[in-house]
């Protein structure tokens, strides 16, 4: 199988206002087909769930079809998929779900390597009970998150281990069965955030060894929404219940409010189209889904290996570490300039970048703040070497 870049760049309107989009850590750009699913059930009658009458219905087939969807996506039962307005506000519902059984001395490990979205609710859960909070820390050189340092960390009153599937910030993705492992031989449930790393590879709940994973859609051009995925579906009868309903069951115990239809429509619109990355994938969606995202995923690497090996040849830039799995998120320094001066620069020659002042997350421990903070770019689904090369030029520009 073959991915054809040229083909899914004419997925999308977005891409004629004539900018190179490496911006892709805020969310992709969105393919015509998830805006005209989305606008198509804004126009249909679409009620509250319950009723015997045909808006009704439709309401209850689109929540289903989007619990289906990302089952698919992650390989998990579509019974135990929470969907939510982000993956942000559902992990802060787990871990106040989670935390309200905790006790004094209970304990959480998180990461450096990690998105706040994955930090800051456990942190917060943590505090309310008492507990104590355990950082399983970065290489500062490659930054890589070792593995064998959860050994310490995890202990038996561990009650959860956050974890990234991949950064969005310098790329890295963990060794998460490893780290998996040691969790679950201590009793801990293992929280996944794969929001990074689900627009650019197959995921499969069962071998990250997660219990728990969590996606936002909008990270791969879908609509802004998110879900939680339980591996085993029955954990969530056992949780605290946020539901306005009192007899809500399974899902619905951690949704809060009606769900946004339209919204919901795009998420499986968004799926769909990742199941059709590339044209040749047949069968089931699941398996579409493996097929497309292993052909873009080899797409990529070697467009992310030209892009680095070009920046670490020039004269300006110096990109921050240098992790052997990785998603095409990354960030670099340019030398003598600040990362807000040097975003500047590449706007006026169209290329869309993020200036990160380094204060937090990962970027706050390597020291990144105090040389002027870090270029933060990621390729896209429709990337492609004309636009790396754009980027290397204005690059060369600088200085």
């Amino acid at each position: 199988m073959a991915f054809d870049v040229a083909r899914v760049r004419g997925l999308f309107p977005a891409l004629g206002d004539g900018w190179v989009h490496l911006d892709s850590p805020a969310g992709m750009q969105v393919p015509e087909q998830v805006a005209t699913a989305v606008s198509t059930a804004l126009r249909a009658p679409v009620s509250g769930p319950g009723g015997i009458f045909p808006a009704s219905q439709r309401a209850e087939a689109i929540v289903d079809a989007a619990r289906r969807a990302v089952a698919d996506l992650v390989g998990a039962d579509p019974a135990g998929v929470v969907l939510g307005t982000s993956s942000a506000v559902l992990l802060q519902r787990l871990a106040d779900a989670l935390g309200d059984g905790w006790l004094l001395g209970d304990e959480v490990v998180v990461s450096r390597l990690d998105h706040p979205a994955n930090v800051s609710p456990w942190q917060r859960a943590a505090q309310r009970s008492g507990g104590t909070v355990r950082w399983a820390e970065i290489d500062i050189e490659t930054c890589e998150l070792p593995a064998w340092q959860y050994d310490e960390l995890v202990s038996a009153r561990t009650k959860v281990v956050a974890i990234t599937a991949a950064s969005g910030a310098v790329g890295t993705r963990p060794d998460l069965p490893k780290i998996a492992e040691t969790a679950h031989n201590a009793g801990a449930l293992v929280v996944v955030d794969a929001s990074s790393a689900a627009p650019f590879m197959p995921l499969d709940i069962v071998a990250m060894g997660a219990d728990i994973v969590a996606v936002s859609a909008n990270a791969w051009g879908g609509p802004p929404v998110g879900a939680l995925v339980f591996r085993d579906a029955k954990l969530l009868d056992r949780l605290p219940s946020v539901a306005l309903e009192a007899g809500a069951r399974g899902p619905e115990r951690l949704e809060l409010g009606p769900h946004p239809y339209p919204l919901l429509a795009g998420l499986v619109a968004s799926v769909d189209y990742l199941a059709a990355l590339d044209d040749a994938a047949v069968g089931p969606r699941r398996e579409r889904l493996l097929a497309s995202l292993g052909s873009m995923k080899s797409y990529q690497a070697g467009l992310l290996a030209h892009l680095i090996n070009e920046l670490r040849w020039s004269r300006n830039a110096m990109v921050i570490g240098d992790a052997m799995r990785r998603v095409p998120s990354l960030a670099f320094t340019v030398t003598g300039v600040k990362a807000v001066e040097a975003v500047e620069h590449l706007a006026e020659r169209g290329v869309c970048a993020f200036a990160d002042p380094g204060q937090n997350g990962v970027f706050s421990v390597l020291g990144v703040g105090e040389i002027g903070g870090a270029v933060r770019i990621g390729l896209a689904h429709y990337t492609n070497q004309m636009e790396v090369d754009q980027l290397i030029r204005a690059l060369a520009d600088i200085g």
